[in-house]
This record gives structure tokens, C-alpha cells and sequence, in this order.
């Protein structure tokens, strides 16, 4: 008992959601993998694959969050880092569905989108912990950097692009930045999208397919696709419908109860069972029930950490928390929505059930990063890095003054 109090600190309503979505992934994860699982000499494969990189994830996760968050700091060097491998990977990185998003190193694949998204988190976090110093050099160091990395992302992975903008976004709202900087970016990008929107809507296909890219042209037809009338043909599954129609199909198998786990049909028909559409399986053999009580675990964690970012004394760790639980949770919201048919299919997976490599890891290091901030910083574990002696020589009376006028505002 007292190996588990030592093991296991911090929030815990926090760690409850995360064993819960743990749980529920495995199970899900072992039922939507029967297609994978029967093209393999070994049954178990897939599965014992996507629990090897589960308990990868917890163990980091249970060393990150142990490390007082004062020291998460350090991982903006990581942003020019990640900004390299995103240089580099349309040129030497594996091509998957269309897209470069992969690279090999000594034969472990990784993408480095991934990366890209918690670096430039705790990037934005600590610039908005330091921006009374200079709030306009520090607004435009951020953008620049949010630019340079969604920019990089773009070509080969909208929705990320899109998801990380708008949670660095939502952070800088929350962190108080330049609002008419921020309006105006805004103004620019809507601008900018309506126009790249008509372009493609208005050029027609034999013109797009020679000089587009490949990726272009997937999203021009996934646009399209989803904001189509609908006509006599609409109950006709073709490769352009083919995995929101068996999407559909899905829920509607669910009712109110499910199915039971292992009694999906629909897992053998979607090309992404295991992933993007994993939602979709997850209500066809849970139900109604299990689709709402899923997506109630992301919304009392994001509830969690609002809680656990309102306790923090200091700034950086309250907006590194904000922006780790807005990661996760956007992120799944943009899942579950695509399940459902209400925005066009994006690739995202639903964080920490999915099956995946890096998305798993990486999302159980935000869970390790909420978790060492209600322990240090928000007072919900036994340590306060707040009241450390050492932390409080450290601090110099000038950041003190400055984090008080930021409260005052």
C-alpha cells in the first residue's frame, strides 16, 4: 500500500480518468484489431503491440511525474528540434496513406508532428509565463514559432496543424496576450482559408490532380464529400463514403446498450477500426452509454485541469497544464465529431485508446505533465514545489512583482 501512495501522486480524479481510458483501450483496441490480427502468423500481435506501447507511456508517465514541473522548462530547446525533423521528413521520411509523416531512426518510427505538438505547448507556456517582461516581443515570438511549426505540419497533416493552433490559441486567450494582435491573426487566417477553400472547391479535378499535391487533393474531396447534398445515391457505399457510411452503420448497431465488446461487425468493414474510428466500434459494442460515458471522461478531465491550473501559483505550470488538457480533450472532441459525421474525416485518433505508437506514448506524457502540476504547483499531492525553500530563494523579486501585477490585470 504504501509502494502505491509513493508510486502514484498527484490528482486522482486525473489518474481514475486515465486508468479508465487505459482500460477501455485495450478492450476496444483487442476487438477492432481482428482484421490485423488474422493477416498475422501470431494472433496476438497487434495487441501486445499497442500494450507494449501503453505501458511504454505509463512508465514515462510515472517518471515525468515525479519531476517538480519547474524543471518542464527545459523542453523549449525541443521546439527547434522538432522544427528540424519537420524540415525533414517530406524528404527522408516513411510515406503512409498518401503523407509524410513518419521518421526512422535505428528502426523505430516516430512522427514528428508529435513531438512538434508538446514542445511547442511548453514553448508557448513559458513565454506567457515571461511576457510582462516585454508583452510585444514575446507575442511575436510566439506566434512566429506556433507559425513556423503549423506551417511545417500543414502540407502533410491539416488537422494537426489545426488542432495545435487553435489550443496555442486558446492558450495565449487564456494567458492574457495582445487581443487585437490576436483578432487580427485571426481575420488574416479566416481570410486566408476562404480563399484556399474557393481555390479548391472552383479548380477542377484533372487540373487538380496533375499540379496539386496528392494530400490537396484528399481534403478537396473529403470537403466536398461532407458538405454534399444529399441525393438518391446516398445509401450507395463507394471508396469516397465508404468509412463515414459504415461509421454510421456502426452507431446505429449500438442502440442504447451495445453490442458487448468482441461482437462488432462493423470493425471488419472500416478501414481505421482501430483508429480514427475507433469511437464508432467503442458505441457499437458499448451503446449509447459507453459513447456518452467515454466522452464524459474527457470532459471532467478538462474540468480537472481547469481545477488543478486555478490552484497554481505560479504561471508557467498553470498554463502548461491548461495546454496539455486542452490537447488531449480537443483532440478528441475532433474524433468522436468525426465518427459521428459532423466535420469531414481529419485522421486524428482518440487520445490514449486508439492504437497507435507515438500518439500513445506522447499522450500519456500530458497526463504524466497534468499529474506533476497538481502535485508540485497546485497542492493536490504531498510535495508543494511552491513551498520549497530552494524554489523561493531562487525567485527574484522582480518575477514576483510581475506575476502579481499579471493577477491584479
Amino acid at each position: 500500500m504504501d509502494l502505491i501512495k509513493k508510486l502514484f501522486k498527484g490528482d486522482k480524479a486525473v489518474w481514475i480518468i486515465f486508468m479508465l481510458l487505459c482500460v477501455i483501450s485495450l478492450i476496444e483496441v483487442y476487438s477492432a484489431t481482428s482484421t490485423l490480427a488474422y493477416r498475422k502468423d501470431v494472433f496476438w500481435e497487434p495487441i501486445l503491440r499497442h500494450a507494449t506501447f501503453l505501458l511504454a507511456g505509463v512508465a514515462a508517465m510515472l517518471v515525468l511525474h515525479h519531476i517538480p514541473n519547474r524543471y518542464f522548462s527545459i523542453g523549449v530547446i525541443f521546439l527547434p528540434l522538432s522544427i528540424i525533423m519537420l524540415i525533414i521528413t517530406p524528404f527522408i521520411g516513411s510515406k503512409i496513406n498518401m503523407a509524410h509523416r513518419f521518421l526512422s531512426v535505428f528502426g523505430f518510427q516516430f512522427q514528428p508532428s508529435e513531438i512538434a505538438k508538446i514542445s511547442c505547448v511548453i514553448f508557448i507556456a513559458y513565454f506567457l509565463s515571461k511576457q510582462e517582461r516585454n508583452r510585444n516581443a514575446a507575442f511575436w515570438i510566439m506566434i512566429i514559432a506556433l507559425g513556423i511549426t503549423c506551417a511545417l505540419i500543414f502540407p502533410e497533416n491539416f488537422s494537426t496543424a489545426f488542432l495545435l493552433f487553435v489550443v496555442c490559441f486558446i492558450m495565449m486567450f487564456i494567458g492574457r496576450a495582445d487581443s487585437k494582435k490576436m483578432l487580427l491573426t485571426v481575420v488574416i487566417l479566416v481570410v486566408a482559408g476562404g480563399g484556399l477553400f474557393a481555390v479548391f472547391k472552383l479548380t477542377p479535378d484533372g487540373f487538380a490532380k496533375k499540379y496539386f499535391p496528392d494530400r490537396a487533393i484528399t481534403w478537396k474531396h473529403r470537403l466536398e464529400g461532407h458538405i454534399a447534398e444529399e441525393d438518391e445515391n446516398k445509401y450507395v457505399i463507394n471508396d469516397e463514403n465508404r468509412q463515414v457510411n459504415h461509421s454510421k452503420i456502426a452507431i446505429a448497431r449500438g442502440g442504447f446498450i451495445g453490442r458487448l465488446p468482441g461482437r462488432s461487425i462493423q470493425r471488419d468493414y472500416l478501414p481505421q477500426a482501430y483508429s480514427d474510428f475507433i469511437y464508432a466500434i467503442i458505441i457499437e459494442e458499448m451503446g449509447l452509454i459507453g459513447g456518452i460515458g467515454v466522452l464524459a471522461l474527457y470532459i471532467i478531465l478538462l474540468f480537472r485541469v481547469a481545477i488543478i491550473a486555478r490552484r497554481c501559483k505560479r504561471l508557467f505550470p498553470k498554463y502548461l497544464a491548461l495546454g496539455s488538457g486542452l490537447l488531449v480533450v480537443i483532440q478528441a472532441l475532433i474524433n468522436m465529431a468525426v465518427a459521428v459525421n459532423l466535420i469531414p474525416v481529419t485522421g486524428q485518433p482518440l487520445p490514449l485508446i486508439s492504437r497507435g505508437g507515438t500518439s500513445v506514448i506522447l499522450n500519456c506524457l500530458y497526463f504524466g505533465i497534468i499529474l506533476s502540476v497538481s502535485r508540485f504547483s497546485a497542492g493536490m499531492g504531498e510535495e508543494n514545489d511552491e513551498s520549497d525553500e530552494e524554489v523561493e530563494q531562487a525567485e527574484s523579486d522582480e518575477e514576483v512583482e510581475q506575476v502579481e501585477s499579471g493577477r491584479q490585470e
